[in-house]
């Protein structure tokens, strides 16, 4: 697209189906490596990737070809296959369906990169439902909680 520019930086939260904690200490980091490569190998530009046991955080450039839903079926649906064919879990392993999406301006991004990569020290005083709300209310995103995530207290 001949002169056609932009700068669409994208954080999206996506858990884990059930809310299981099934992301394991020993394959996390790999993962997130995994993930930020779906990233690149599809056009974007991947800016930060981490989470915890239930859940991933990406930061990612958006590429002008995709749209957000497509992008992130293609996150979801590549991640979770590489997790069953490297059999990290017992039985098949699934996102549950739906994701967060939420865009930042450039002045924002160090502070979202940090907040992506310090995920370990950040749920020691939060919970995973307790931070997407917070996302949801800080962006004034309307939502219906019988559409939210399953969350499990």
């Amino acid at each position: 697209m001949a002169n056609t520019y932009s700068q669409v930086f994208i954080h999206a939260v996506f858990s884990v189906k059930g809310r299981e904690n099934l992301i394991a200490c020993n394959w996390r980091d790999d993962l997130h490596k995994y993930i930020s490569g779906i990233i690149t190998g599809n056009g974007a530009k991947s800016l930060a990737v981490g989470g915890w046991k239930d859940h991933v955080h990406i930061f990612f450039g958006l590429p002008m070809t995709t749209t957000i839903a497509d992008f992130m079926s293609i996150v979801k649906a590549n991640s979770s296959k590489w997790i069953n064919e490297k059999q990290f879990v017992k039985g098949k392993f699934q996102w549950q369906s739906g994701y967060g999406a939420f865009s930042h301006s450039k002045s924002q991004r160090d502070v979202v990169i940090n907040y992506i990569m310090t995920q370990e020290e950040h749920h020691k005083v939060k919970t995973f439902r307790k931070e997407y709300i917070k996302m949801l209310n800080d962006f004034e995103v309307e939502y219906n909680d019988k559409y939210i995530f399953e969350f499990y207290d």
